[in-house]
């Protein structure tokens, strides 16, 4: 990729983490003294997030040589992610967190490395089933259920 286009993304994402961190503060806590909360979750999301997008700027800033080619960003794999993420929103839903999240990340990881099927369907689905499993049986949360029946 581009150090400029790291950069940017970089300074996209560290202004977004940092809206979403003070947003997630705002969201009330726990009603019964508990230290999670409905804010737990979002908070530590965009701290996570926040490090990432450090991390990102860390990385581009680090590189002295900037490259002066034209960066050779592949629009075609973006434009098929941007809509698998939209799809993926709308179908969250419908057809459920599980089959949504693993449907997504299964394409997703397709069209970053193609081929590797096998690997590409095992992580889609520890990933989809381990953040299903934190996030309703240890945090006590809910997920959009397959709606279609």
């Amino acid at each position: 990729m581009s150090k400029t286009f790291d950069k940017g993304t970089g300074i996209i994402l560290l202004i977004i983490s940092i809206l979403f961190v003070l947003e997630s503060l705002k969201i009330s806590g726990s009603a019964y003294g508990s230290a999670i909360g409905p804010k737990t979750y979002p908070l530590i999301l965009g701290i996570i997030l926040g490090l990432l997008s450090l991390r990102l700027l860390y990385e581009s800033f680090k590189s002295k040589a900037e490259n002066k080619e034209k960066a050779d960003i592949d629009y075609k794999k973006f434009g098929v992610i941007f809509i698998a993420a939209i799809l993926y929103v709308f179908l969250l839903e419908i057809i459920g967190y599980v089959l949504s999240t693993f449907l997504f990340l299964l394409i997703a990881f397709q069209v970053m490395e193609k081929g590797k099927i096998l690997s590409t369907i095992i992580i889609s689905a520890i990933f989809t089933f381990g953040v299903y499993f934190m996030y309703v049986s240890l945090l006590g949360g809910s997920l959009p259920k397959f709606s279609l029946f």
